[in-house]
């Protein structure tokens, strides 16, 4: 069992007929510990019934919740989710909300310097108060996870950088990575020379990029592990780069076989795009018979 923090915003997706709790580290967190992995959210809610409810499901889900502070003037973070035809989804993403106020504290400092990973997105860095107790955190941090998510207009390629360049294991989808590529005057159309180009520029040379249906490229200690996708009707894709990443994290931190790890991660990936919501319940066994099928 290792211990993980993820940092960064807990709120509401809300979707045309209904609404579930989300947000990208929370997404990961319940992921790992579902996992056996002990798991820590550091994040901020509103004081109110939104707020209250997170609290209660993150509770019930056992991720340790000590480090979810409480805003008392800015409300508990909500997104609205538009889906396509297709299960693909676009947000609108409400601003400011309780996420983007996230203190430094003795408690978040001595967590996240006790933890074997420490698990972070760009998202989070979109405001300055959780930026900077964010870039606190990261001096303390053993090993970092930089989940890279672009959300239009909240992220500048400067704090990218930085954030890419604190960075132990970088994950990106194949249109984060060749628009910072370009931004960075990367000179290469090809997908793994612009993760060459990448783990050069940050020094990071794990680096992972997954491609949708398609599958993930994995490159790990200079060495590239693929798997080109696995066949699902996608009910929607909340949450199935939260699920993804999850599972390869806990299989890298736990085993040394990075081909298992991406072969493990897409399988969940498209189990979660294949349901509704982004934290379906999905057992060993069910990755175990979507792999290998009868």
């Amino acid at each position: 069992m290792k211990k993980i923090v993820c940092f960064g915003e807990v709120l509401w997706d809300i979707f045309p007929t209904h609404k579930k709790i989300g947000g990208a580290p929370l997404n990961v967190a319940l992921r790992l510990n579902s996992l056996t992995n002990n798991v820590s959210i550091i994040s901020k809610i509103g004081d109110d019934e939104n707020g209250e409810l997170i609290k209660k499901y993150i509770d019930e889900q056992g991720v340790n919740t000590n480090n979810l502070q409480v805003d008392d003037a800015l409300q508990t973070g909500e997104v609205k989710v538009m889906l396509n035809s297709k299960g693909s989804a676009t947000y609108d993403i409400q601003f400011p909300r309780a996420w983007d106020n996230i203190s430094l504290t003795t408690n978040t400092k001595e967590i996240v310097k006790s933890s074997d990973a420490f698990i972070y997105g760009s998202l989070v860095a979109r405001d300055t108060t959780s930026r900077d107790t964010l870039y606190s955190l990261l001096k303390l941090a053993k090993f970092k996870i930089f989940d890279v998510n672009l959300r239009s207009p909240y992220y500048t390629i400067e704090v990218l950088n930085y954030l890419m360049k604190e960075a132990s294991f970088i994950k990106f989808n194949d249109d984060e990575i060749f628009e910072i590529g370009n931004a960075l005057h990367s000179k290469t159309h090809s997908l793994e020379q612009n993760i060459k180009f990448i783990a050069e520029h940050t020094q990071t040379n794990s680096i992972c990029v997954t491609k949708g249906r398609h599958g993930a490229i994995l490159y790990y200690n200079n060495t590239f592990y693929y798997n080109s996708g696995y066949q699902i009707d996608v009910v929607d894709t909340v949450g199935a780069g939260d699920s993804f990443l999850a599972t390869l994290i806990n299989k890298l931190l736990k085993e040394n076989n990075p081909q298992n790890a991406i072969d493990c991660a897409c399988a969940v990936g498209a189990l979660v795009a294949g349901s509704e919501g982004a934290n379906p319940t999905i057992k060993t066994e069910d990755i175990e018979k979507f792999i290998h099928p009868d």
